[in-house]
């Protein structure tokens, strides 16, 4: 694909965030666990279709999603439950619900695949917004590839936080021993570790854009940042707060 041009942008952009970028979409294309490249590139597509979708706009402002119905503006090549598990992760996170996630599991959705499918929106959504926050163009998705999903699942899961399966602290061994270190991790890492490819593919943006695993307990000036440990945290959190972050 034709990567964006980083270096034509108006102001200097750090080197690191190009080709974290630019790995990322090359393993979108490529098929996970649970999706095929197609189904991947589909649901990064979904996650912009949200921002202009009708019927997550109208669920937005009722009282309860679960009272309005209808269908979402999107494309096409996804089942029903993807599409709207995908809009309501950008557009609704905050009420997504335990009983949400086990009724997706009935409709088809398996915790697995919406694990890999919140990767993918989150991903996406957090290169997108780097560039709508620069006032820069998207970047256009990739072309799928072809080939097999693995179906691979982690030897080690408990069922101890959240609403789906993750790695738990002591568990980061044999193939997932690179998911973080030592037996300490943040929840907001493990969310993704059912799929443990889920999670290395978003270490990858969030490394960039916020630190590197190990960099997080550093409270004073990270190498490569222009503001120090404190002052990340203050816009982190006030981020956090207007987008009414769940976590």
């Amino acid at each position: 694909m034709t990567f964006f041009d980083y270096d034509r942008a108006p102001f200097p952009i750090r080197e690191d965030i190009a080709p974290a970028y630019r790995a990322y979409w090359e393993r979108l294309a490529r098929p996970g666990a649970w999706w095929t490249g197609a189904e991947r590139v589909a649901i990064a597509q979904e996650s912009r279709n949200a921002l202009t979708c009708r019927l997550c706009a109208a669920r937005k402002k009722a009282l309860s999603p679960m009272t309005v119905t209808g269908r979402h503006d999107c494309g096409e090549g996804l089942p029903e439950t993807a599409v709207d598990a995908a809009h309501r992760v950008v557009t609704d996170q905050a009420r997504i619900t335990r009983q949400y996630v086990e009724d997706n599991v009935a409709a088809g959705l398996g915790k697995a695949a919406y694990v890999e499918l919140v990767g993918i929106v989150v991903a996406v959504f957090s290169i997108d917004e780097f560039h709508r926050a620069l006032g820069l163009d998207l970047e256009r998705l990739p072309d799928p590839e072809p080939g097999e999903i693995s179906r691979y699942r982690p030897a080690i899961l408990a069922e101890n936080m959240g609403f789906v399966p993750t790695v738990p602290v002591d568990g980061a061994v044999g193939a997932e021993a690179d998911l973080w270190t030592g037996e300490r991790s943040a929840n907001v890492i493990r969310a993704l570790s059912l799929v443990p490819d889920a999670l290395r593919e978003y270490k990858g943006i969030f490394s960039v854009q916020y630190l590197p695993l190990g960099d997080t307990r550093s409270l004073g000036v990270v190498e490569g940042r222009a503001i120090n440990r404190m002052q990340i945290e203050l816009i982190a959190g006030r981020v956090s707060a207007v987008n009414e972050c769940f976590y």
